[in-house]
């Protein structure tokens, strides 16, 4: 397993939460011009990270 690798996307995964987080918060506020497909976008590349760290962590080692 390349370890190197999978902290990486453990870091990418943390970025990603983390301004989705901020886009949420913002919207909650009645940021009008919030609607841009910032969200979608954030969440589809968070899903994309997600699974492959899965991957990663359930593949044999070697």
């Amino acid at each position: 397993m390349n370890y190197s690798y999978l902290h990486r996307l453990y870091a990418k995964r943390a970025e990603l939460e983390a301004k989705l987080e901020l886009y949420d918060a913002r919207d909650c506020f009645g940021d009008e011009d919030i609607n841009d497909g910032t969200g979608d976008e954030l969440r589809e590349r968070l899903s994309e990270v997600y699974d492959e760290i899965q991957q990663l962590e359930h593949s044999p080692a070697g």
